[in-house]
């Protein structure tokens, strides 16, 4: 078993200690007239072999120990730092992976896992769950006229929108592109329809301006009930497919399943 430089020094100032303490010992004995023969000499060496051994032992604290330990506790230092640093940088890491980097939204990858805890959870319980899904209307072409600039900034108005009409234990995610969608639980169709709507004819009043220029968009959204039988997949390409019938419609509308 290896010892580190510190523990080392310290056992060589306990052994100076100790034998500093036996020394002195020793001296009283003599002085007193106890067990250790020579009387007033003898006491007088082992005195002062017992101060000998005192100064030793403050000079190997002070120039052994103290240094020993003052390095050690400022390395720690350090590596506790580095160890938080790092920490904050895996939160992070942890947040990007799960965060879509332009509306600040959960991505995909958050939702897919949202969903399959949401489905076992509720179903626990016997609760129902919904999912709709959204999409901007037409939105290649804001893209192909105004640029992708332009793009993005309808992209975040219309995420910010969305986020005042969820609850806070609903999950909002950006699917890729120009779809969105929303899984809330604890909620009626009837109340999901509603919910739908509202989203809806907020993003129709929206006005992104860019230059001399002002920018209306719509969404068509399409939703669906769990059934509490089929999985996150099936629930998804019901409320997907619901978001097809109110494109073919003729967008800007809600369609349930």
């Amino acid at each position: 078993m290896r010892f580190h430089k510190a523990e080392l020094f310290f056992f060589l100032l306990m052994i100076l200690v100790v034998a500093g303490g036996v020394f002195s010992l020793a001296a009283f004995s003599a002085a007193t007239g106890g067990h250790v023969v020579g009387g007033i000499e003898t006491s007088a060496d082992f005195a002062l072999m017992g101060a000998v051994l005192a100064g030793l032992s403050v000079v190997c604290g002070l120039l052994l120990v103290y240094p020993t330990m003052s390095s050690s506790l400022r390395e720690r230092g350090k590596l506790q730092q580095m160890t938080e640093s790092l920490s904050v940088r895996s939160l992070n890491l942890e947040h990007a992976a799960v965060t879509d980097s332009l509306t600040g939204m959960y991505n995909r990858r958050y939702f897919d896992d949202a969903l399959s805890e949401y489905l076992e959870a509720f179903g626990h319980i016997d609760k129902p769950i919904g999912m709709v899904i959204l999409d901007l209307d037409h939105f290649k072409k804001v893209n192909d006229t105004h640029g992708h600039d332009v793009g993005d900034k309808v992209l975040r108005e219309v995420a910010e929108c969305l986020q005042v009409f969820t609850r806070y234990h609903d999950v909002l995610a950006r699917l890729g592109g120009e779809e969105f969608a929303i899984l809330s639980p604890n909620i009626t169709e009837r109340q999901l329809y509603n919910l739908s709507d509202r989203i809806r004819q907020a993003v129709s009043e929206l006005r992104i301006v860019n230059g001399n220029v002002t920018l209306k968009v719509t969404v068509s959204a399409g939703l669906a009930i769990w059934d509490r039988t089929e999985s996150g997949e099936e629930l998804y390409r019901r409320a997907d497919k619901q978001l097809y019938e109110a494109k073919r419609q003729g967008r800007n509308r809600v369609c349930a399943a």
